[in-house]
């Protein structure tokens, strides 16, 4: 499976950055940097998917965005920025290629279309982020779980995947028993089936239906 950042990259581009790219795997569960951390690599997900996690003392961690195959992770170095602003966490597992954060920049200053391509991704993300901000604030539980759950599903480029309920907790900010409830409601419809945190996604349009208006408005950011 391809990174579709890298592919939209010129030729010349492309293969310049594979060259200083190593294959790495991983591991669902896993940590992949804290917030305030240096940046010591940069990731391109080839299959899997990473979890951006907002951290606040005192209360539950909370999903605020996802990055699949159709980005990275680390393109703030564009931006001159140094250190991770949130918590990446492996949401599921594959594989992606990795480079170090000083062959990136390195990369950035030599391929003018690298940067101009991460700038752009960079957008998608800021706007994506604006709008996960307005969903977890507007939105009723079971519509912002079928909105994940569209996502993870997009980046998962299969129809089964491992989440726990403690896991979709954190990912929507709300209690277990609300995700219980949610969940619930979406297998009672037929549209997903829900065992010790199996999920199958058993009817994607019904579940595109059934979600709030931001998974929409995700797709329609992304494919401009």
């Amino acid at each position: 499976m391809a990174n579709q950042l890298l592919a939209v990259l010129p030729g010349k581009t492309r293969l310049a950055l594979l060259q200083s790219c190593v294959t790495v795997d991983l591991e669902m569960g896993n940590i992949l940097c804290e917030r305030g951390e240096l940046y010591s690599h940069v990731y391109f997900p080839l299959g899997g998917c990473l979890s951006l996690v907002s951290v606040v003392s005192g209360h539950p961690p909370l999903e605020i965005g996802l990055i699949g195959n159709e980005g990275m992770h680390g393109g703030l170095l564009a931006l001159g920025v140094t250190r991770v602003p949130q918590r990446v966490v492996i949401l599921g597992a594959g594989t992606a290629s990795r480079m170090s954060a000083g062959q990136f920049r390195k990369a950035l200053q030599d391929h003018g279309s690298l940067l101009h391509t991460v700038n752009r991704y960079l957008n998608v993300v800021f706007e994506q982020l604006t709008q996960t901000a307005a969903c977890n604030r507007f939105h009723e539980v079971e519509a912002r779980l079928a909105h994940r759950l569209l996502m993870i599903h997009d980046r998962a480029h299969c129809d089964h995947f491992h989440l726990t309920h403690q896991f979709l907790a954190d990912m929507l900010g709300v209690l277990r028993s609300a995700v219980t409830i949610a969940a619930g409601a979406l297998q009672k419809r037929g549209l997903i089936r829900y065992r010790r945190g199996e999920i199958d996604i058993l009817d994607r349009i019904g579940l595109e239906a059934r979600s709030c208006e931001c998974y929409a408005a995700g797709v329609g950011i992304t494919t401009r």
